[in-house]
C-alpha cells in the first residue's frame, strides 16, 4: 500500500493521465459498440416457464412479448368511423415492422370483446418476434411505439402499456441533486473548497469509468435497465465516503506536521486499507448472488461490484495523485502554516463526540436498551413483507405506459393489465374436456373477472385440438396484478382448480404469463433469501475474526448487520407497502416489495455496514492496542470516529435520497431504502448499540482462543502502528 501509494504521488501527472486516457478509450468503444441492457429472466424448473417453453416449442410467434395499445375516446365511440381511422392507421404502422409477429386488432372478427361496454375504450394486442419474451431489443420496441405516434389528437388518444414498452429509467437529476448535497456536508467538514473537490472529482470519474465499462459488458452480461443508475448510486456513495476516509487521515498527518507525500502515504496505508478491505466485502456480497442461481440477477451483481472495485481504484491511485497536485492547500487557511496541531485535533475528538462518549458511559445498558427498542420498532413491518414484481401501475402518472394501464383498468377491469395464461399440453390425444373444465370453474370463481374462449395451436388445422397441440386460455383476475387477492387466485387455481380440472385425463394445464411467472420469481428469491442471508452473515462474521481477533466483536457486528437490514426492510415495507408518507415520494399506489430488492439491497447493506463497522472497530482496537484498556479503547474509538461516521453517513444519505426524485419506482426503492439503512446505521447501531455492548462486554470484547488465532490468517486493515500520546478521557463519575 505504501509503494502504491508512493507512486501515485510521485507519478501524478501519469497517473491523472492515465485515468482520464482510460474514460475516453472506453467512451469511444461505447459508441462505436453501444450499450444493449435487457432485462431478460429465466426462472428454471417453475410452472410458468415450463408453460413458456412449451408455448415457445409449439408456436414461437406467439411466445414473443407484448405490448397493448389502449383507444380511448372522451365522447362518442371506438366505433366511430374518425376514432376507428385513427387506430387502425396507428395498428398498420406497427404491423410494418419484422419484429411484430402478429397484431390482435378490435375491429378484427372476434374482436368485440376487446371494446369495453361504454364503448369508449378498446385496446389492441402487439405480439413482437422474439422466441421468448425480451428477445426482441428495447430499441426495436421503441421503433414500432414510435410508428404508432402515442398521444392526443382530435380528441383520440392512444396510449401504449406493457413491460416492453417501458424504457430504461433516467436519473439525470437525482445525480446533480445528490453531488449538490454531499458537496455541502463536505465543505462544513473540511472547511475548505478545494478539499470538497477531491471526493467529488474521484467518484464522479471513477463512476464514469464504470458506466462505460458496464455499457460494454451488456454485450456479454444480460444486465437489467436499472443496474447502470443503481450502480451511480452506489458508487458515489461509496465513492465520496471512501475518498472522505482517506482525505480525513491525510489532513491529520498534516496537521502532525509531516509532508505532503508522507501524509499521503500514511492515509493511504490506514484509512486506505480500510477503504480496500470494505471494498473488497461489498464486492464479494454483491458476487454472491451468483449463488441464488437467478441469471436476472447476475448481470446486476457484475454492474455493481465493477462500480464498486473502479472506485477503490480510483481512492488508492487516482486521489493520491491529487493529494499531490493539491498539497497543504486542502486545509483551511488558517490551518496551513501550523507545523502541527494541539492533541485534541491529532486524535481527531471533537467536543460533541467526548461529551457523547461520556453520557453512553454513564449508562450503557439504558441507553443501548432504548437503542435496541428502535430498530426492533422499526424492523417490525418486515414480518409482513410480500414479495412481488412491479408494474406500469405504479409508474409516474404521465407516462405513457401509466395512462394505457389505467385506461384498461377503468375501462375493462383491473385484472385486464395481468391477466393469466393457462397452456393446456394435450399431449398424444385432441380430448379439451380437461380444459372445458377448468374454464367452467373459473367463469364461477368470484375472483376471475372474465376468461377468453380456449385457441388452439400446433395441429394441422388452426384454431383445433390435435395431438401434440397446445391450447391457450386467457384468465383476466377481478383484481389488480399486484393485489393480494390476486397472488392467492395463481395460488388456489394451480393447487386446487388445476388439479380438479386434469383428474380423470390425460392433459397437462399450466398456469403462466407476466403475473404467474412474477409469482414464481416472488417464491424463489424467498426461498433462497434465507440462505443467501445466512452466508453473508457467516462471511463478514470470518473476515472481522480474521481482522479484530475477537470472537465476540465479530459476532457483534455479524448481529448489528442484520439489525440494520431489518430495520432498513422494515422501513421500506411501512412506505411502500403500507403507504405511510408514499405521496411524499411521489408514488400514488402501494404494492408488493420487488422481489429482487431484498438480496440486492441486503448485499449493499452489507457492505455499506462493514464500512463504518471496520472504521469504527479499526480504531477502537487500535486503542486497545495501545491502552490494553477496553473502556477507554470504546471511548476514545468512538469520540475519534463519529463526526467522521456521521459525515459519511450525511453523504450517503443525501445521495441516496436524492434518487427518490426520479420516475422510476426500482430506484426510489432502492434509493429510500439505502438511505434509511445507512441513516439508522451511523446513528444508532455504530454511535449506541456497538459502542453500549462493547462496554457492557468488557475485556470479553477481545476474547479469541489461542488455538483459533494460530489458525486464522493474519488480515490488517489498520497498517503499521504509530507511536502516539494517548491522553485518558475523563467522564463524569469516574
Amino acid at each position: 500500500m505504501r509503494s502504491l501509494a508512493r507512486f501515485s504521488f510521485r507519478h501524478r501527472r501519469l497517473v491523472l493521465a492515465s485515468w482520464i486516457g482510460l474514460l475516453l478509450v472506453l467512451g469511444g468503444a461505447v459508441g462505436t459498440v453501444g450499450a444493449a441492457y435487457d432485462d431478460q429472466f429465466s426462472l428454471p424448473q417453475t410452472e410458468s416457464t415450463e408453460a413458456l417453453e412449451l408455448l415457445q416449442r409449439v408456436s414461437p410467434s406467439a411466445a414473443g412479448d407484448q405490448v397493448t395499445a389502449v383507444l380511448h375516446v372522451e365522447d362518442g365511440s371506438v366505433t366511430d368511423p374518425a376514432a376507428r381511422a385513427r387506430f387502425t392507421s396507428a395498428l398498420q404502422a406497427a404491423d410494418a415492422f419484422d419484429t411484430v409477429a402478429s397484431v390482435a386488432s378490435p375491429y378484427a372478427a372476434g374482436g368485440e370483446a376487446q371494446v369495453s361496454a361504454d364503448g369508449r375504450t378498446a385496446f389492441a394486442t402487439i405480439t413482437l418476434a422474439g422466441r421468448v419474451p425480451n428477445d426482441v431489443t428495447s430499441a426495436q420496441v421503441d421503433q414500432v411505439l414510435d410508428a404508432m405516434d402515442p398521444g392526443v389528437r382530435d380528441g383520440v388518444q392512444v396510449e401504449i402499456t406493457g413491460q416492453a414498452a417501458q424504457g430504461p429509467p433516467a436519473q439525470g437529476l437525482a445525480e446533480v441533486v445528490g453531488l449538490a448535497a454531499a458537496a455541502i456536508v463536505l465543505f462544513v467538514v473540511f472547511g475548505s473548497l478545494l478539499a470538497m473537490s477531491l471526493p467529488l472529482i474521484t467518484a464522479v470519474l471513477s463512476i464514469a469509468v464504470s458506466i462505460s465499462a458496464i455499457s460494454l459488458l451488456t454485450q456479454v452480461f444480460t444486465i437489467a435497465t436499472f443496474a447502470p443508475t443503481l450502480s451511480v448510486l452506489l458508487g458515489l456513495g461509496v465513492g465520496i465516503d471512501y475518498a472522505l476516509f482517506i482525505v480525513t487521515r491525510y489532513r491529520q498527518g498534516l496537521l502532525e506536521g509531516k509532508s505532503p507525500e508522507e501524509a499521503t502515504v500514511t492515509a493511504v496505508d490506514t484509512s486506505g486499507r480500510a477503504v480496500l478491505f470494505a471494498g473488497i466485502t461489498v464486492c464479494i456480497a454483491l458476487l454472491g448472488l451468483f449463488s441464488l442461481g437467478l441469471s436476472f440477477l447476475y448481470g446486476v451483481a457484475v454492474a455493481a461490484s465493477l462500480a464498486v472495485a473502479v472506485t477503490v481504484a480510483a481512492s488508492l491511485t487516482l486521489l493520491p495523485a491529487l493529494l499531490g497536485f493539491f498539497g497543504r492547500r486542502v486545509l483551511p487557511n488558517k490551518l496551513r502554516d501550523r507545523p502541527a496541531a494541539d492533541p485534541q485535533d491529532l486524535q481527531q475528538e471533537t467536543r460533541g463526540w467526548q461529551r457523547w462518549a461520556a453520557v453512553l458511559d454513564r449508562r450503557p445498558a439504558l441507553i443501548g436498551a432504548l437503542g435496541l427498542v428502535v430498530m426492533l420498532v422499526v424492523a417490525a413491518p418486515f414480518l409482513h413483507l410480500r414479495l412481488g414484481l412491479g408494474d406500469q401501475g405504479s409508474g409516474p402518472a404521465d407516462a405513457t405506459t401509466r395512462q394505457g394501464y389505467d385506461l384498461l383498468a377503468e375501462g375493462f377491469g383491473p385484472g385486464f393489465n395481468g391477466p393469466l395464461l393457462v397452456v393446456t399440453d394435450l399431449g398424444d390425444s385432441a380430448d379439451t374436456a380437461a380444459t372445458d373444465r377448468l374454464r367452467a370453474a373459473l367463469a364461477d370463481d368470484g375472483d376471475v373477472a372474465a376468461v377468453s374462449p380456449t385457441v388452439y395451436l400446433g395441429g394441422a388445422q388452426p384454431g383445433v385440438a390435435a395431438p401434440g397441440g397446445i391450447g391457450l386460455t386467457t384468465v383476466y383476475p377481478a383484481s389488480a396484478p399486484q393485489d393480494e387477492a390476486t397472488s392467492d387466485l395463481v395460488s388456489r387455481v394451480r393447487t386446487e382448480l388445476v388439479p380438479a380440472a386434469e383428474q380423470g385425463g390425460e392433459q397437462r394445464l399450466l398456469v403462466g404469463g407476466t403475473t404467474a411467472i412474477g409469482e414464481d420469481f416472488s417464491d424463489t428469491i424467498a426461498d433462497k433469501l434465507p440462505l443467501f442471508v445466512g452466508v453473508v452473515v457467516l462471511l463478514s462474521f470470518l473476515l472481522l475474526i480474521m481482522v479484530f481477533r475477537s470472537l465476540v466483536v465479530a459476532a457483534v457486528a455479524a448481529a448489528m448487520n442484520l439489525l440494520s437490514a431489518a430495520a432498513a426492510f422494515g422501513i421500506v415495507v411501512a412506505v411502500f407497502q403500507d403507504g405511510f408518507g408514499l405521496s411524499l415520494l411521489g408514488v400514488d399506489r402501494t404494492g408488493p416489495i420487488l422481489a429482487f430488492l431484498p438480496v440486492i439491497l441486503f448485499a449493499i447493506l452489507f457492505g455499506l455496514s462493514m464500512d463504518y463497522e471496520v472504521f469504527l472497530l479499526s480504531r477502537i482496537h487500535e486503542e486497545w492496542l495501545h491502552r490494553g484498556d477496553n473502556r477507554q479503547a470504546v471511548l476514545h474509538g468512538l469520540a475519534a470516529t463519529g463526526r467522521t461516521i456521521t459525515a459519511a453517513a450525511a453523504i450517503m444519505v443525501m445521495l441516496f435520497l436524492a434518487f427518490v426524485l426520479g420516475p422510476d419506482l426500482t430506484i426510489k426503492l432502492f434509493g429510500f431504502g439505502l438511505a434509511a439503512a445507512v441513516l439508522l446505521d451511523a446513528l444508532v447501531v455504530r454511535s449506541v448499540l456497538v459502542p453500549a455492548i462493547m462496554l457492557l462486554l468488557g475485556r470479553a470484547n477481545w476474547y479469541l482462543p489461542a488455538w483459533l488465532d494460530r489458525v486464522l490468517p493474519q488480515l490488517s486493515v489498520e497498517g503499521p502502528a504509530e507511536p502516539e500520546s494517548r491522553p485518558v478521557l475523563e467522564t463524569a463519575g469516574v
